[in-house]
């Protein structure tokens, strides 16, 4: 029998999963731990099928989750984007598991995807998990708020991608655009909208003092350089390009990098400018400390020229249940 301690778990040597996350008759290869007391057990080793007989003996003793240890992690990625369109449209799983399953592995392709942005490969992953998330955000009116209460406000670089992507996917989802396809090029621009910081250095990204102005001008170089590594694959449709390019940009022409203003700036573009901004104001950051929503979108408000106001109104609704009067 082999036995993890708790200090391996809490080091990161074991990822958690969701029970639901693993498909009957599947073959999984990678093992399984479940946790007795303050210890992982091997439960199942790798290249065995997962079987109803299997789940139901897991259910019956009460096991919600699992472990698979830290260096299977790719093998257990590859193996939940091969069967996400399942786990999306299944209707026995629960949807708070369901949510958890869609946001983790997004994170973790995202992980991927800023490690090896010209991975041509990684861009066609991340297309086909978006249209994953876009199928699950628009499968119910509780689907958003299933993600919003399995989301991570801890500021990183891929949390954050995938939470502008899911805030972005359901605003427009709440504005009224129903099209999957046209759901599905907002999503994948939202969730590579910053792939250009890859070519920032970490010390710029993650500098707890105030950016000198070289910095600054570096840094304000990302959406440009993001356009650019997805020109370069040539994989995305070039709707994909807006959010990208325009998520800095700003009604009065204030933003960057091209000074766009009011009409000239793509919806996509005025979107993920939206919910870019909120997230970055509500999620913890080295330099900065979270917000609660209500002031993140009464900050917002106080600035009138930097978005569509009507857009503004509507996503507040999105959040309620906050008074538009109120703010």
């Amino acid at each position: 029998m082999t036995v993890a301690g708790k200090t391996e778990i809490l080091a990161g040597k074991f990822l958690p999963i969701y029970l639901e996350a693993l498909r009957l008759d599947t073959i999984v290869d990678f093992d399984l731990y479940i946790k007795m007391g303050y210890e992982l057990i091997l439960y199942r080793a790798a290249n065995l099928p997962f079987t109803e007989k299997t789940r139901a003996s897991l259910l019956d003793n009460m096991v919600k989750k699992l472990y698979v240890p830290a260096e299977s992690q790719e093998r257990y990625q590859k193996y939940i984007e091969a069967n996400i369109d399942q786990i999306v449209r299944d209707s026995e799983i629960p949807e708070k598991a369901k949510a958890g399953i869609v946001y983790d592995s997004t994170k973790m392709l995202v992980k991927d995807v800023l490690t090896s942005p010209n991975l041509g490969e990684n861009v066609r992953r991340s297309k086909n998990m978006v249209e994953a998330s876009v199928a699950y955000i628009v499968s119910s009116q509780e689907a958003f708020h299933n993600l919003l209460r399995v989301m991570s406000f801890d500021y990183y670089t891929y949390t954050h991608s995938v939470n502008v992507c899911t805030f972005s996917v359901a605003f427009a989802r709440h504005l009224g655009y129903s099209d999957e396809e046209y759901l599905n090029h907002l999503g994948v621009g939202a969730l590579l909208h910053d792939i250009g910081k890859t070519r920032i250095p970490d010390r710029i990204l993650n500098k707890r003092a105030r950016l000198n102005p070289r910095e600054m001008d570096l840094v304000r170089k990302h959406p440009q350089w993001g356009l650019d590594i997805l020109q370069e694959s040539d994989i995305v449709h070039p709707d994909c390009y807006y959010p990208i390019i325009q998520h800095h940009e700003r009604e009065d022409g204030s933003g960057y990098p091209q000074a766009l203003a009011a009409d000239d700036i793509h919806i996509f573009g005025k979107i993920v400018g939206i919910a870019d901004t909120f997230d970055a104001m509500t999620t913890e950051r080295v330099y900065q400390s979270a917000v609660d929503t209500f002031p993140a979108l009464k900050t917002m408000f106080a600035l009138p020229d930097l978005f569509e106001r009507t857009l503004l109104e509507k996503f507040v609704l999105l959040m309620g249940p906050t008074e538009i009067g109120s703010i």
